[in-house]
């Protein structure tokens, strides 16, 4: 029996500054002793919460599931321990595996040599019992399996979700650097949308915190799209109770009114790309769109304004993204009484050039980038 049947303990990836709003979503959607960590959150939960939160999470990355925790000073007993871990439970001899790994102030110092010697203790288990070993696939694998070492303690733990769960499914098109869809889920989550005020992103791109939106109002489960996760591979999987719990959450879905949602953008393939991209969701086509510069709307007062305008991090693009960051603090100053605009950029320091005081300030990971989300309020517009 593996750890995590034992214990119906489990863990949650999330990304940096969203751990405790991930808690948050984890209690919501049933799980107990929710306790968050430094880009994660460890929690308990049968496998009725197990799947719903796989299917619903907005803003979790990952769900590992431990197979075994042990004490691990050196490269060679990682792999003796390995071969007594029985694979075949967790991987069948003709699907594919991928391994991922982190390490920590540990003996073992390279994350890439972690993997590879847990590779070798699963090949050379399967080749001991099978006389070979499956494939590996990093792109899309049967089962995905992660190794954390962090003080020369390490945890094996085979991934419930599959692919991360920001692929939610809706993507099929894009335009240059999207933003990942949790990093959208948690925009939104910090806004606290009341779902009743009108909401506009004026820089669209290609949707996705349009989408997001989309699934939030109307209940669409975060993985609607998905067809496959890793949690149908565990050995305790119950098809019954993860067709119950998918049919329970599908009758959710509730219809969007027109005008309440709406996106623009000033580049027509955006505009092609978020029609594209909401139209695989259900009431997609309910959502306002337009090929407009934000300057060109006359004005947008008493809603909400939810975006993530370009960064101006690469080389020669801040002053360019400040000028842009000024004229939509005019726009707020003078176009938008008695709204609130909820603001993602990538370098702290071009706050300022908003000239708007902000009311709310938080740090968000995006990948390798350290953002800053942002409250301007423009009923309370205080000049610099």
């Amino acid at each position: 029996m593996f750890e995590y049947q034992k214990y119906n303990k489990y863990y949650a990836q999330a990304a940096g500054e969203t751990e405790e709003i991930c808690a948050k979503e984890l209690s919501d959607l049933g799980a107990s002793n929710v306790s968050p960590s430094f880009r994660g959150v460890s929690f308990e939960a049968d496998k009725e919460t197990l799947y719903r939160i796989n299917y619903c999470s907005r803003l979790c990355a990952r769900i590992l599931a431990p197979i075994l925790t042990f004490d691990c000073h050196s490269a060679k007993y990682l792999t003796k321990t390995a071969l007594n871990i029985e694979w075949d439970k967790l991987l069948k001899i003709n699907q594919t595996f991928a391994i991922s790994a982190s390490v920590g102030d540990s003996n073992i110092t390279h994350s890439l040599y972690a993997s590879q010697c847990l590779k070798d203790g699963i090949a050379d288990w399967f080749n001991a019992k099978y006389g070979r070993r499956p494939n590996v696939d990093v792109e899309n694998p049967d089962a995905h399996f992660h190794l954390r070492i962090y003080r020369n303690r390490a945890i094996i733990s085979v991934d419930t979700s599959g692919i991360a769960l920001h692929k939610r499914g809706y993507r099929i098109s894009s335009v240059l650097a999207p933003m990942q869809e949790t990093l959208a889920a948690a925009m939104i989550n910090l806004a606290n949308w009341d779902k009743k005020t009108p909401i506009w992103d004026p820089m669209c791109g290609s949707g996705t915190i349009l989408a997001e939106l989309l699934m939030l109002y109307c209940n669409i489960p975060a993985q609607f799209l998905r067809k496959k996760f890793g949690f149908e591979n565990l050995p305790d999987f119950d098809k019954d109770i993860w067709q119950k719990i998918k049919k329970e959450e599908d009758e959710k879905i509730i219809d969007l009114p027109s005008g309440l949602i709406f996106g623009s953008d000033k580049d027509p393939n955006a505009i092609r790309a978020t029609q594209k991209n909401l139209s695989m969701l259900p009431n997609g086509q309910k959502i306002s769109l337009k090929v407009m510069d934000f300057e060109e709307k006359e004005n947008f007062e008493n809603g909400v304004i939810i975006m993530n305008p370009p960064y101006g991090v690469r080389l020669g693009e801040t002053e360019e993204a400040a000028k842009l960051y000024k004229n939509f603090g005019n726009f707020l100053k003078k176009r938008a009484n008695g709204t609130s605009a909820f603001i993602y950029i990538g370098d702290a320091s071009l706050k300022k050039a908003f000239g708007l005081k902000s009311s709310f300030t938080k740090k968000l990971i995006n990948g390798s980038l350290e953002g800053v989300f942002l409250k301007i309020d423009s009923f309370r517009v205080k000049f610099r």
